[in-house]
């Protein structure tokens, strides 16, 4: 446990400098990789990518308020495909430990444990950041998709998820990434995260 706490207090540390480094034009940003995971359409012609973290208040609030009826619209519907990158803002130990358990919980289930996550927020911020109460939370969530402590501990605590997990959140910062959410339509960044927003961008991507 000893070397998972310093593995997580190292990608914390990342998540709180997500402002450092310089914005980077990167023309692969819009480009679909076999390590991303996908909801929806693989072939739609329109793709969003969001830049967000289980551990970001606002992308809690996009996933609440936006996410629900932009699935329903358009994701089911086959008319987007949509791609969710993690990066570690928000509280860096929870984001390591919810994305890890995203990972691991196997691509069916993928989206449905960054869901559960993004909700439970709720709960786990109840008091604030500075006054978290998240263990018991995580776990819960973890038992709920079939993990127990020892199996969750091992997600959590896995050297090469680790590194990759990093390597996610520095290449989100070489693209010029600076905050969450951040969302891109095919490509052009969104300055604005509400429906009629993405829909706009949706029309003037076709």
């Amino acid at each position: 446990m000893k070397k998972l706490g310093i593995a997580v207090m190292v990608l914390a540390f990342a998540a709180g400098n997500v402002m450092a480094a310089a914005p980077v034009a990167v023309p692969a940003l819009a480009t679909v990789t076999p390590a991303d995971h996908v909801l929806g359409n693989p072939k739609a012609r329109i793709t969003i990518i969001e830049y967000g973290s289980v551990a970001c208040p606002a992308c809690a609030q996009f996933n609440e308020a936006v996410m629900p009826q932009l699935k329903a619209k358009y994701i089911d519907t086959g008319k987007v495909r949509y791609v969710f990158r993690p990066m570690l803002t928000g509280v860096g130990t929870i984001a390591v430990a919810g994305t890890r358990l995203a990972e691991c919980a196997g691509k069916d289930k993928y989206f449905a444990v960054i869901d559960a996550m993004m909700r439970g927020q709720k709960e786990y911020y109840a008091w604030g950041e500075s006054n978290i109460i998240a263990r018991p939370v995580l776990a819960k969530i973890a038992q709920s998709f079939g993990f127990d402590e020892a199996a969750f501990n091992a997600c959590a605590g896995d050297a090469n998820g680790l590194r990759q997990l990093q390597s996610q959140h520095t290449a989100a910062l070489d693209a010029g990434v600076r905050s969450t959410p951040t969302l891109y339509v095919n490509g052009k960044i969104l300055e604005r995260h509400e429906l009629a927003d993405i829909e706009a961008a949706i029309a003037a991507a076709k």
